[in-house]
């Protein structure tokens, strides 16, 4: 692997950073309008509906439950290749809670006054299209990705097919699997489930350009 100076890896660093703040607000836009989660949580939600009913486990909680998954499948994935996990990995699930609550804070306002469904699923549809690009600044970064970015992004790489292809596939089976368990979805969720793969890869080549010129400043 090629070795990085001090300096590349703060501006990649800082890239995922700026992707991750896009991301996720497009992800409070999503979750705003309540239209259902999306994919992966659809997964965690199935997956705490299971466990909480059997009681084995005290104080479960979602939140505790989306990092116990997330990290499952960062150890899975170091048993895979370990370089797909690197420092912005864990920055994703550090900081990505924090950045939904912010933005929350300053949108919940605006946004919950909005009951029109045509309205809301416009909204819905911006917030997929602002987390596509956002997680393709982060991808690009080559920093680290989210955990549950990661399933697709491995997947596409080592089965050689469009990442844009992969994200449906997987986000489906969240769906499905998470559904099964005891989660539950609503038309935001299928609506992402469907519209983030293919923005990401329609925005990957741009978002490619520009995190490579950053990085050839140094």
């Amino acid at each position: 692997m090629e070795k990085r100076s001090v300096k590349e890896w703060l501006i990649r660093v800082a890239l995922l950073m700026i992707g991750l703040i896009i991301a996720h607000l497009g992800v409070t836009l999503f979750l705003l309008v309540d239209l259902g989660s999306d994919p992966f949580n659809v997964l965690i939600q199935g997956i705490f509906r299971r466990l909480d009913a059997i009681s084995l486990i005290p104080g479960l909680t979602h939140g505790r439950v989306h990092i116990a998954i997330s990290l499952l499948i960062i150890f899975v994935l170091l048993a895979v290749d370990r370089s797909y996990i690197k420092i912005g990995t864990l920055l994703c699930m550090i900081f990505g809670g924090p950045i939904i609550d912010f933005f929350s804070l300053i949108l919940n306002p605006i946004i919950g006054k909005v009951t029109a469904l045509p309205v809301r699923i416009i909204i819905l549809a911006l917030g997929c299209v602002i987390l596509a690009f956002g997680m393709t600044i982060v991808i690009k970064s080559d920093a680290g990705t989210g955990p549950n970015d990661l399933v697709a992004v491995v997947i596409s790489d080592k089965l050689k097919k469009k990442f844009s292809i992969m994200r449906i596939i997987v986000d489906s089976l969240f769906v499905i699997i998470g559904w099964l368990l005891g989660g539950t979805f609503g038309i935001g969720t299928l609506i992402c489930a469907a519209l983030v793969g293919p923005v990401a890869g329609f925005f990957m080549p741009f978002s490619e350009k520009i995190c490579s010129k950053a990085v050839s400043v140094i």
